[in-house]
């Protein structure tokens, strides 16, 4: 039965009883039988005082009130001489809450759970809540694929009126899937569909994406995908007949089921627009993906829809709404679509608002932004935005809404919700060659320091080779019009007697101011100015080209340093880029004042091309490199400003620094003055890894080359590579590992296969 009823039917009879008494006024009022519950407690509910008159009607309001509390479990009214007499019976008081046998779950959460709904220690005890509680304990076991779990609850009685409360929980083993089938399909193997799922049967990533746990989100995410493979391929009239979901009898093997009818294969026979076209039939076509005679793809029929729609989006009209009607050919198995355009209102963006930012200030994300408040709505302006957020690099995600504004017809609001990352960084960087075996080094990065933008940055290398000790400062927005500005300091020493480079030592002082402008939204301009003090060491193993430079220039060498830059980005992040480029120039030359004369320009440039049919975040990432540097005014260029190729960074599988010209001597490498470097790499999800960005695998090719000063440039030079890499986001953070064989070794080259890369964020 209902407690509730219970409590009901025992105040009733005991407000029935009161009616045996005439009124009377109360003398004094005393409380028998609390234990834990103040007396004042019990004389706030009552709804008499002393020296007034106690009539039924009150005694019944008065057990009633009692009763509604939740402290008693029985209430009793009773009259001596004038006195009234309340007599109780407390609930008992949760003494402890355990858990034995749970390992799922963290108890610490789990009991902070329970307090939310009032069951923890030194509460009242519910059964109810009790029950609901186990109740939830089972469900909440179920959505991690422990279907065998079993929950027993024990309440255990105590001293002074309390109980324990003992949760026993059989966890048992979790169900994987072990089987998926797909019935009716003939279009294409099972296997093919197959592999669109994120579902799937146990392999040996799943310790990681915990893919072969039956989820009901994810099949229904994986069924979405199914449809979509077909109708991007002419399937216009497949349907997901039903889906089944099993288990076996022992609760520890799931079996997915889908019944599918593929239907028919379509082409395109016609596409028309019809309705209030609003801009020039022409430049509207132009946008229209879908193609007359072309196997039909819902996939472009959605493209040309939202083109249409993002095109009158700029335009001010945020809610275009822009559908395509078919008529079928059942016959000739051909569909003829008609696009209808209804453009709606103009609108205007009322207000901005930000949220998620808990230490990003709000500056430092408004000045991103390219949509104004009050101004008229424009969806290039709020995706460039959204772009502009993502690519500062403080964010694992950035959304935008644009909800209307209640009441009216032309104005909408633009939310933005960011996901703020650990902007702070530790890094550790290794490589094993055949010389230093395990090479170490470190830097420590805050790129939004306190939230405004600002990044400082100390980089620490205590290697044989190289021992760095630098300070850098950057000011993104040293105006407000976007100009920057940033500080660098730095001790460099340099020993290269362990490398496959000739042997040298030097030792670096330097600082430096830079800034940089911009000249358009994707378009910058870097110039700064640097003096650096350098002192050279050589030994007795020295080729004899630096041997002759210090006997000419001497050992102790400043410079003047002047720099010029210009980039170009249009890369959509810069975690995990997809799509858009990076193109960059630079050119740095030794001004009159150091006793050095020298220039050199880099030219690289990135692209990131999306590569659907091959994966949904398949992404080919081209880069190339060129560089060029020599002498001027009578001076040669600095041995130690030569160009290196070889290991991480340019030419993986070569030892670092090992391409290019040779001593015929000693056998060294000595550098170059000009450098071509190329590299192709796919990067895509890893396999059974669903499609988890955190972690992709990459199958890449490099090439480059290093020629010295009056050598001719020869194709047949570049040395090529080619490997496979794994980068993963994982929770002690980003991890990059690389091997690479030579695909092109001549007896000189010096090989480096095995690389990565290890960092911490904090």
């Amino acid at each position: 039965m209902n407690k509730n009823l219970i409590a009901g039917l025992v105040a009733a009879i005991f407000a029935s009883s009161a009616h045996a008494f005439e009124p009377f006024v109360v003398k004094d009022i005393r409380v028998e039988g609390i234990q834990r519950t103040e007396a004042g407690t019990v004389f706030s509910y009552l709804p008499v005082k002393v020296g007034e008159t106690m009539t039924d009607d009150k005694a019944s309001q008065a057990i009633k009130a009692l009763f509604a509390t939740g402290f008693f479990k029985d209430v009793r009214l009773e009259i001596e001489g004038g006195v009234l007499v309340v007599l109780v019976e407390e609930r008992p008081a949760i003494a402890a809450v355990d858990f034995v046998g749970m390992k799922a779950f963290e108890k610490d959460q789990i009991t902070k759970g329970l307090r939310e709904i009032g069951l923890a220690e030194s509460r009242i005890f519910d059964r109810a809540l009790v029950d609901k509680a186990e109740q939830e304990l089972k469900r909440q076991y179920l959505t991690r694929g422990y279907y065998a779990a079993s929950v027993t609850t024990t309440v255990t009685p105590l001293e002074r009126n309390r109980v324990g409360i003992n949760f026993k929980v059989d966890e048992g083993e979790i169900a994987k899937i072990k089987q998926i089938s797909i019935i009716g399909a003939k279009a294409f193997p099972e296997k093919e569909l197959l592999d669109l799922f994120v579902l799937r049967t146990p392999n040996w990533l799943s310790w990681y994406t915990k893919n072969d746990q039956y989820s009901k989100q994810k099949l229904s995410g994986d069924l979405e995908n199914l449809r979509s493979y077909y109708l991007n391929r002419g399937y216009l009239e497949f349907n997901i007949d039903s889906t089944q979901v099993s288990i076996s009898p022992d609760k520890l093997h799931i079996y997915l089921t889908v019944n599918i009818t593929e239907g028919d294969k379509y082409t395109v026979s016609s596409v028309k627009l019809a309705g209030d076209l609003l801009l020039p039939e022409d430049e509207l076509k132009k946008l229209v993906s879908l193609r007359p005679g072309e196997t039909f793809s819902r996939e472009k029929l959605t493209e040309t829809t939202k083109q249409i729609s993002d095109r009158l989006g700029n335009e001010g009209y945020a809610f275009a709404n822009v559908n395509a009607a078919p008529e079928l050919d059942k016959i000739k198995h051909q569909a003829a679509f008609t696009i209808f355009i209804d453009p709606g209102r103009r609108v205007y963006v009322r207000q901005i608002g930000i949220t998620g930012n808990t230490r990003t200030r709000d500056e430092v994300i408004r000045r991103e932004l390219r949509q104004l408040e009050s101004s008229w709505y424009d969806g290039d302006k709020i995706n460039k935005s959204r772009t502009r957020v993502d690519r500062l690099g403080y964010f694992d995600d950035v959304t935008v809404e644009t909800p209307a504004v209640p009441g009216v017809t032309d104005q909408v609001d633009m939310n933005m919700n960011v996901k703020e990352r650990p902007t702070g960084s530790i890094t550790l960087g290794a490589g094993f060659s055949s010389a230093e075996k395990l090479v170490l080094s470190g830097s420590v990065q805050q790129q939004n320091l306190f939230g405004s933008g600002k990044t400082v940055g100390v980089q620490i290398n205590t290697s044989r080779i190289n021992k760095v000790y630098s300070l850098s400062y950057t000011d993104p927005y040293y105006t407000v019009d976007g100009i920057s500005r940033g500080f660098d300091l730095y001790q460099r020493k340099t020993n290269t007697d362990t490398l496959v480079v000739g042997a040298y030592g030097s030792s670096s002082v330097g600082a430096g101011i830079r800034y940089g402008l911009p000249i358009s939204e994707d378009d910058y301009i870097n110039f700064g100015l640097s003096l650096d003090s350098t002192k050279l060491t050589l030994v007795p193993t020295s080729p004899l080209r630096y041997l002759d430079y210090v006997n000419q220039f001497g050992s102790a060498t400043t410079t003047l340093l002047g720099t010029v830059g210009w980039l170009k980005e249009t890369i959509d992040s810069r975690l995990y880029p997809t799509k858009g480029r990076s193109t960059r120039l630079i050119g740095e030359v030794a001004l009159p004042g150091g006793s050095l004369r020298y220039y050199r320009a880099t030219f690289q440039d990135q692209n990131y091309t999306p590569l659907p049919a091959i994966s949904r975040n398949a992404t080919l990432l081209l880069n190339g490199e060129l560089g060029y540097a020599n002498g001027y005014g009578g001076q040669q260029l600095p041995f130690f400003k030569y160009y290196y190729a070889g290991g991480i960074g340019s030419v993986r599988g070569y030892d670092s620094g090992s391409l290019g010209p040779i001593d015929p001597l000693l056998g060294d490498r000595l550098g170059g003055n000009r450098r071509v470097v190329g590299n192709a790499e796919l990067l895509f999800p890893l396999p059974g890894g669903g499609q988890d960005k955190s972690m992709r695998l990459g199958v890449f090719v490099d090439g480059g080359q290093v020629w010295g000063a009056g050598s001719k440039m020869s194709l047949s030079d570049l040395r090529y590579s080619a490997g496979v890499s794994l980068s993963w986001s994982s929770p002690v953070g980003p991890l990059k590992f690389s091997f690479a064989s030579p695909l092109n070794k001549k007896p000189e080259d010096k090989v480096q296969r095995l690389q990565f890369q290890l960092g911490g964020v904090f």
